[in-house]
């Protein structure tokens, strides 16, 4: 932590950000095509969006700016790592944190740490298997490709809302706002897999104007003012699946019951990566 970070994150404790974010929201969702394809072109090339990998790379061929931040990228591009055993990254971004869940705690960055049991909406049963086991945190800036994929085969067990703040999650408050991942709106996901339980969380921020599920649709906003658990049965989703997405960027956190997972070592904090990337691989559960 240094004195810069400290002065750009100390705004964000006042700014109205759920205000800020709905306002985005209403905004993104306009229809004017006079007006979105060169907004488009703009944001493109200030945050260096490589078009081309879209399966649609034309800017006039999006009717809301919502439609081109959560737009499908070519297939083709992104090939899932092959084998049983292997997990793979859920998006496109770049890994904040990695590594082993301390009993219960979760490193942020240096001297910042939270709770599973907080970031799972604090309940401790939910929280248990994931204890002893290992967490992977995924940044996803705005130029990423913003829809959610399985990491593993898995089948739904449960979705859990989350109320909170909706700090940003840039570097530099990762670094400055305590506990920040916890504080956050979120949509908690949680499956069970050949190789354990594993966690998806969603984490929201300042501008994430919406966090939607294949199998619930948009589940925020409205802005909700309590925990709400849901099921859903039979949704079962095969690695490499959709699972979600954002507008504009923001965090996944993937929680692993398995504490025998091999992560690639190649992997670590600021690692660049891709959609369908090996990240790990995996014994199955004893």
């Amino acid at each position: 932590m240094n004195l810069l970070d400290i002065l750009k994150a100390w705004p964000l404790y006042i700014l109205p950000h759920h205000f800020i974010s709905r306002l985005v929201f209403r905004l993104t969702r306009i229809q004017c095509p006079t007006l979105v394809p060169p907004a488009i072109r703009l944001f493109s090339k200030v945050f260096k969006v490589n078009l081309a990998e879209a399966l649609n790379p034309d800017p006039a061929s999006y009717p809301t700016f919502n439609a081109f931040f959560t737009r499908p990228l070519q297939p083709a591009l992104r090939p899932m790592a092959a084998g049983d055993q292997v997990m793979v990254s859920p998006v496109d971004g770049r890994i904040s944190q990695m590594g082993k869940i301390e009993t219960g705690r979760i490193f942020q960055a240096k001297g910042h740490e939270y709770s599973a049991v907080e970031l799972l909406g604090g309940d401790e049963v939910r929280a248990a298997p994931f204890m002893q086991g290992q967490f992977m945190t995924i940044y996803l800036s705005p130029r990423d490709y913003h829809r959610i994929h399985m990491p593993l085969t898995g089948t739904l067990t449960e979705q859990v809302y989350v109320p909170g703040r909706l700090f940003s999650v840039a570097g530099h408050t990762v670094r400055t706002i305590p506990r920040l991942f916890a504080r956050n709106e979120r949509v908690v996901t949680l499956f069970d897999t050949e190789f354990g339980k594993l966690a998806m969380v969603l984490v929201g921020a300042i501008n994430v104007a919406a966090i939607e599920t294949v199998w619930d649709g948009l589940v925020t906003p409205p802005q909700g003012w309590g925990v709400k658990r849901q099921t859903f049965p039979d949704v079962n989703l095969a690695k490499g699946a959709e699972m979600g997405r954002f507008n504009m960027g923001s965090t996944v956190i993937l929680l692993l019951e398995n504490p025998s997972l091999a992560w690639n070592q190649a992997l670590g904090a600021d690692v660049a990566l891709q959609l369908g990337q090996a990240l790990a691989n995996l014994p199955a559960k004893d």
